[in-house]
């Protein structure tokens, strides 16, 4: 790989109920895990000039990730999610007024050329950081891969829809697929359409339990189960470590059948252990020594 991906969105840290904090961030779960597994990509958002903004950088250096996209807020504090459990499942209370809603035009990097632009919806809620991304898609020229994040109340159906219609390769979730494209016919058949309507180059949806299948240009449909999994210990971060490998494959030009298996197995080895991502790079080495990653974290 030669040209980074750029990975735009929040940066934040979840507080859980037992008081623990953990730093995480979709776009900042991807480009951790790319980080870890030979990508080097460049992370650009915005943290506060605040203890855990600190914290932030902190983290990244000592994993060797480039930080030169991440800016400052002197008003704004770094975000911050509360999460909580319902019947096993997570809910997230987001801060509204982060940092990471003021990514500025005018303080992103210089950019020398990217292998594609990785972005979320969450970051868009407000108009600051949608124009630092409209920057980017202009100056760029990098292809789109959109992952989806509808976290009510803070997205709409016409700005996600905008976002859909200007991406390549987009991935969502089962119950975000039947609420953007209807929830008539089968759920690869509105892939399809999607397809079809936009020309898209991939649609991947996640179904939890049952796995996840693709749609590619072709329309051809590619369906794999998940792994079996011992023991759930936090289901956070199971889509972005999905993401992560998703990228990885389309960096690599790995096959669509490969790509699927393998996020579905790194995902399965995230929700075994607290946290959406670790500080520790065995959690990484059987993967880059199976996948045969060169440039992987030793």
């Amino acid at each position: 790989m030669h040209a980074p991906p750029l990975i735009f969105g929040e940066v934040l840290f979840d507080h859980f109920p037992d008081g623990e904090t953990v730093l995480g961030g979709a776009p900042f779960n991807v480009a951790w895990h790319l980080q870890a597994l030979g990508a080097r990509p460049l992370m650009i958002s915005r943290v506060g000039a605040d203890d855990q903004g600190a914290r932030v950088t902190q983290a990244m250096r000592a994993w060797g990730m480039d930080d030169g996209g991440i800016q400052t807020d002197t008003r704004r504090a770094t975000g911050r999610v509360d999460v909580v459990f319902a019947d096993g499942e997570p809910e997230y209370d987001i801060r509204p007024g982060s940092a990471f809603d003021a990514i500025a035009a005018e303080a992103l990097p210089p950019l020398s050329g990217a292998a594609l632009l990785y972005h979320g919806t969450l970051a868009l809620r407000e108009p600051t950081s949608r124009q630092a991304l409209e920057t980017l898609l202009r100056f760029c020229g990098a292809p789109v891969f959109l992952d989806v994040n509808l976290r009510a109340p803070w997205w709409n159906r016409e700005d996600v829809a905008d976002l859909v219609a200007r991406a390549r390769w987009v991935k969502l979730n089962r119950a975000e697929l039947d609420t953007l494209a209807g929830s008539a016919g089968a759920p690869a058949d509105r892939a399809r359409r999607w397809i079809d309507e936009l020309g898209l180059g991939l649609v991947i949806v996640t179904e939890g339990a049952d796995g996840a299948f693709a749609v590619d240009a072709s329309g051809r449909v590619v369906r794999r189960p998940p792994p079996r999994v011992a023991e759930v210990v936090d289901p956070v971060g199971a889509g972005d470590a999905f993401s992560a490998v998703i990228v990885l494959g389309l960096l690599l030009g790995w096959d669509l059948e490969t790509a699927l298996a393998r996020a579905q197995s790194f995902a399965a080895a995230v929700v075994g252990r607290r946290g959406a991502i670790s500080a520790d790079p065995r959690h990484y080495r059987a993967f880059a020594r199976a996948w045969d990653l060169a440039g992987a974290m030793p």
